[in-house]
C-alpha cells in the first residue's frame, strides 16, 4: 500500500512542526498536489534542475526540500527562465514540493541537532531560544484493571516528561459512580443501576506537540465506552525550542583540531577559519546556514567557537575583537539533512506498512568551487 501526500506531510510535521517555523518563513507545500499517492519521496537542501531531473528519473512524486523554491512573490511565470523551466518540469511531471525550513532547524531531533551529533557536541541548548513549549495537565479515571494499560499507553505517546525526566505520573486509588442509561454498553454494570467502580486517577503532563497523539492512545487503550478525562491548560512552561545548538565537546580539542572533525562530519572539502588554530576549544555552538547574526548570542552562552555559514567580513572582525572563534563550512553543510530525514521519514512509513520508498537527493547544490 502506497502511502497518499497527506500522510507522508503529516509524518514531516510531526518531525519539524510547522508552528516553530520563523514568522514569514516560506514553508509548507509550495508546488503541484498532495491529493496523490506517493510512490516515491526525493528529500533534498535546495530543489535546482539537476534535482528535478534526479527525481525525474527515479519516479518521485514528492520533493521534500529544505530551502524554498518560491522564496519572492512571483509577478509572473515564464517558462524561458531558469527558475521558469524548473517549474515546468515539476508540474509536467506533477511532482510536488514541499519545504520544511526554519522548522526543521528549531525542532528537537533535526537539523541543528544533527550537526551538533556529528560534530559530538553534548549539553546542548538552543542558542537563540523562539518557543516554550505549552504543557497540558492530563487527569483520566481508569478501572484498577485497566491501569497500568493506559498509563503505559499515555506515557509511550510522549506524555510525563518534565526537563531530563520521563514516564513522570500521579496515581491515587478511589471509586467512580455512575448509572448506565438506555442504549448504552458498559463495561461494568446495568442498565438503570448505580454503579460504584474501584478506579485510579492517572495524572500527568502532556506537551502540546504530543497532545493529540496521548489522547488517542488514552481512548485506544480505556476500556470505557465514555471516558472521563480533563485537560488543563498549565502556566508552567515546557522545554525550549529555538535556533542552533550550544553545548560542551565530548573531547576538547584545538580550534586547528576541530577543524579537522568539521571537514570530515559534515563532508566538505574546507572552510573558512576565524581565531588561533592553537587555541583550545572547549565549548561549541552551531547554527546551520546563516547564523553570523547570532554570533553575540553564542557569545553570551560561553562558546569558544561557533560554527555556521555565510560569515560576512565584519561579523568575522567583530568576532576576532571579541575572543569568539568560527569555523565557517559554508551554507551547503546542510545537506546533512537529506539522508536524515531520508531515514526517518522511512523509517516512520514502514511502522505503518506503506511501500512508499524515500531516497536522499544525490546530487551536490554546492554553488562554490573549492581550488
Amino acid at each position: 500500500m502506497l502511502a497518499k501526500g497527506q500522510t507522508v506531510i503529516q509524518y514531516m510535521e510531526q518531525l519539524a512542526p510547522k508552528h516553530v517555523a520563523e514568522p514569514d518563513d516560506r514553508i509548507g507545500l509550495q508546488l503541484g498536489t498532495l491529493q496523490k499517492e506517493i510512490q516515491t519521496v526525493l528529500v533534498a537542501l535546495d530543489v535546482n534542475e539537476e534535482v528535478v531531473d534526479e527525481a525525474i528519473q527515479l519516479g518521485a512524486d514528492l520533493i521534500i526540500a529544505h530551502h524554498a523554491i518560491i522564496y519572492r512573490p512571483l509577478k509572473q511565470l515564464q517558462t524561458d527562465t531558469p527558475m521558469g523551466k524548473v517549474y515546468e518540469k515539476l508540474i509536467k511531471h506533477d511532482i510536488a514540493v514541499y519545504v520544511s525550513h526554519t522548522n526543521l532547524d528549531v525542532t528537537e531531533g533535526g537539523m541543528n541537532d544533527w550537526m551538533a551529533e556529528a560534530l559530538e557536541i553534548e549539553q546542548t541548548i538552543p542558542i537563540h531560544d523562539m518557543h516554550n513549549e505549552q504543557l497540558s495537565k492530563l487527569v483520566v479515571f481508569v478501572p484498577k484493571s485497566h491501569h497500568q494499560e493506559v498509563l503505559d499507553a499515555v506515557l509511550n505517546a510522549g506524555a510525563g516528561w518534565i526537563g531530563n525526566y520521563s514516564h513522570c505520573s500521579f496515581n491515587i486509588e478511589g471509586f467512580g459512580t455512575y448509572v448506565p442509561r438506555e442504549g448504552s454498553s458498559p463495561y461494568q454494570g446495568k442498565e438503570g443501576r448505580m454503579e460504584r467502580a474501584n478506579e485510579v486517577r492517572i495524572e500527568t503532563i502532556v506537551p502540546h506537540t504530543v497532545r493529540n497523539k496521548v489522547v488517542q492512545a488514552m481512548l485506544k487503550a480505556h476500556p470505557y465506552e465514555e471516558v472521563a478525562y480533563d485537560l488543563y491548560a498549565m502556566d508552567l512552561k515546557g522545554r525550549s525550542l529555538g535556533l542552533g545548538r550550544v553545548g560542551v565537546l565530548k573531547q576538547s580539542m584545538s580550534l586547528g583540531e576541530l577543524v579537522n572533525v568539521v571537514k570530515d562530519k559534515l563532508d566538505v572539502p574546507s572552510v573558512r577559519v576565524v581565531g588561533d588554530l592553537d587555541r583550545t576549544i572547549r565549548k561549541a555552538a552551531v547554527i546551520g546556514g546563516s547564523g553570523g547574526r547570532y554570533m553575540n548570542k553564542a557569545i553570551f552562552r560561553g562558546a569558544d567557537v561557533l560554527i555556521t555559514g555565510d560569515v560576512d567580513y565584519h561579523t568575522a572582525q567583530d568576532a576576532l575583537a571579541a575572543g569568539l572563534t568560527i569555523i565557517d563550512p559554508g551554507h551547503n553543510a546542510e545537506k546533512i539533512m537529506k539522508v536524515k530525514v531520508a531515514e526517518w521519514m522511512q523509517q516512520k512509513l514502514e511502522e505503518h506498512k506503506y511501500a512508499t520508498k524515500v531516497v536522499p537527493s544525490q546530487i551536490n547544490t554546492e554553488p562554490f568551487t573549492f581550488r
